[in-house]
């Protein structure tokens, strides 16, 4: 009886212990991937970006007192980071681009306007032909966009 007993809470335990171990060592992975990124655009201090936030494979991240931000897309398809000077920027908006006469989001695009040349840098957020879950995360990722607006807008 104590043998059985001992056998299954070995399993379970192994049951449980697998999965935890391999998101840890992802989280580990992300977290690695993000300071070098960091490290990449600002050498001496990437701790200064003070805030930092991921959802569906996007990170953001801001430098407040700097005024310095970066979006890093971690797309299996395409991994790409873009830094924007929001010092060199004189506004920020959202571009959704809906389908036709649908409400169907296909594409979330930031678009930052320059100051002395008026220039329009677009850096694109959400991409529904990237996208696995589709709609579902077309709506997380257009929540997540407005709330980092927000932010990049008041920093600007």
């Amino acid at each position: 009886m104590d043998t059985s007993v001992t056998v299954i809470g070995i399993v379970i335990a192994i049951i449980v212990a697998i999965p935890v171990y391999f998101s840890a060592r992802t989280s580990a992975a992300n977290k690695s991937k993000i300071l070098n990124i960091k490290k990449k655009f600002n050498p001496v201090n990437p701790e200064d970006f003070d805030l930092t936030e991921s959802q569906s494979n996007k990170t953001l991240t801001i430098d407040q007192k700097n005024r310095k931000f970066i979006l890093m897309n971690f797309n299996p398809n395409k991994q790409e980071s873009t830094f924007v000077d929001l010092k060199t920027v004189s506004s920020c908006k959202l571009i959704p681009t809906t389908d036709g006469n649908s409400d169907t989001i296909l594409k979330i695009d930031f678009e930052f306007q320059e100051k002395e040349t008026s220039k329009k840098i677009t850096i694109p957020f959400y991409d529904f032909d990237d996208d696995r879950i589709k709609q579902i995360s077309a709506y997380q990722d257009h929540q997540f966009a407005k709330k980092w607006l927000k932010i990049i807008q008041d920093s600007i």
